[in-house]
């Protein structure tokens, strides 16, 4: 008897650790994201996998200038870097005192050091702009994808269970 009472104790903890080394292995981020979040509900929009130096960017039309305008970020750990713009035209929010080349009637701004970084990008995608977040080739459209509500684009880690709930 007091062999099968040992042998119950094993195949506990036996599955005890098997089911805590699961658990672990489930919660340990294992997965890099850009996510894209309601500014005000967190309601999830978009989630894409990137990896570090995954590129990003922001294509939008200038609400005054009507030219388009487009921000280029490279993700560096959970950070986006912006390295470079393309505008059409100078306008409102467009950089007219920097070093620009020309490109095709395209004015480029792409600095040797970082133009920012940050945690997090607030957007407020608007109809007319036609906001598109392009993540390294792929499009999607920000005004039809939350409705033209303001949004927060990070990047997160997130594991595997993260990914399925």
């Amino acid at each position: 008897m007091d062999h099968v009472s040992r042998r119950h104790v094993l195949v506990a903890l036996s599955l005890a650790l098997g089911a805590g080394i699961v658990a672990g292995a489930a919660l340990v981020p294992t997965e890099t994201v850009l996510v894209v979040d309601d500014a005000e509900t967190g309601e999830r929009y978009l989630a894409e996998p990137v990896s570090d130096g995954s590129t990003v960017g922001l294509e939008y039309t200038h609400s005054v200038e009507r030219s388009r305008v487009y921000d280029e970020y490279h993700v560096a750990d959970r950070t986006l870097v912006n390295t470079r713009m393309e505008f059409e035209s100078y306008g409102w929010g467009l950089p007219a005192r920097v070093d620009v080349t020309s490109e095709n009637g395209t004015f480029v701004y792409e600095p040797s050091r970082p133009i920012m970084e940050l945690r997090t990008l607030s957007i407020s995608p608007g109809r007319i702009a036609g906001h598109e977040l392009i993540v390294d080739g792929r499009r999607h459209d920000l005004v039809a994808l939350t409705n033209a509500r303001d949004v927060r684009i990070r990047v997160e880690r997130r594991s595997i269970l993260d990914r399925y709930l």
